[in-house]
């Protein structure tokens, strides 16, 4: 994380995310946040992302040598093709579409992004007893703070943030075998947060930017191997 002062944050840069959020037929939050997530490091292990020759590497190197900043905006009607044809990678899971794109200065936002709301994506979610069962593992389990009211925009960076610190922080050998699987992501719920606490790897703290107050404990995550 970058510092008062740090020449990588001025501009601060940032990962812009975008939820497809149609008013027929809107995604749930849970399946959005887990959507987000998987985008972000399916973003993170792409070639062009990896390759010290990629497309993306200096990009997402610069971006990661400060904040790993996250600004998530929906899009509905036209608007969703037309930010396709962005650099990103594009993630559906359980109903709801979101594209992670390559990291870039706040300041420099591409029009087709800079148009699109960020504030006001607040979604549903399914009832407890409808949320989808986990994927076979090995997936990543990132848990939301229960005691942390967030919107969906909100929640699906944290769950962003989750997936990105496990890709990085995690075991060797569970990140590759959670990378070789797919890099699926399951958001829990349901499980008492003090066992997920127990469970988890890694654990997000709010930088206090918007909505929650600085060092807020947002999200945690686990990779499930077996």
């Amino acid at each position: 994380m970058s510092t008062p002062g740090d020449p990588f944050d001025d501009p601060p840069w940032a990962m812009q995310l975008v939820a497809r959020a149609e008013k027929a037929a809107p995604p749930a939050h849970s399946a959005v946040c887990a959507a987000a997530a998987t985008a972000v490091v399916r973003l993170l292990t792409d070639p062009r992302a990896t390759d010290p020759d990629g497309e993306w590497f200096p990009f997402v190197s610069r971006w990661e040598a400060g904040r790993i900043r996250k600004v998530t905006r929906r899009a509905r009607g036209v608007r969703w093709p037309e930010v396709q044809e962005l650099p990103g990678v594009t993630v559906e899971q359980d109903g709801a579409q979101v594209r992670a794109f390559v990291p870039g200065p706040v300041t420099e936002v591409p029009p087709e992004l800079a148009k699109l709301q960020v504030a006001g994506l607040d979604l549903a979610d399914v009832p407890e007893d409808a949320v989808p069962e986990p994927p076979k593992p090995p997936y990543a389990a990132i848990a939301l703070n229960p005691d942390v009211p967030m919107t969906t925009g909100k929640a699906a960076a944290q769950s962003g943030h989750a997936a990105q610190l496990l890709l990085r922080q995690a075991g060797a050998a569970e990140v590759a075998a959670w990378t070789e699987g797919g890099l699926r992501v399951h958001i829990a719920r349901g499980i008492p947060w003090r066992r997920c606490v127990g469970r988890a790897t890694v654990a997000v703290r709010d930088a206090g930017f918007t909505e929650v107050p600085p060092g807020t404990m947002t999200a945690i995550g686990w990779i499930v191997t077996d």
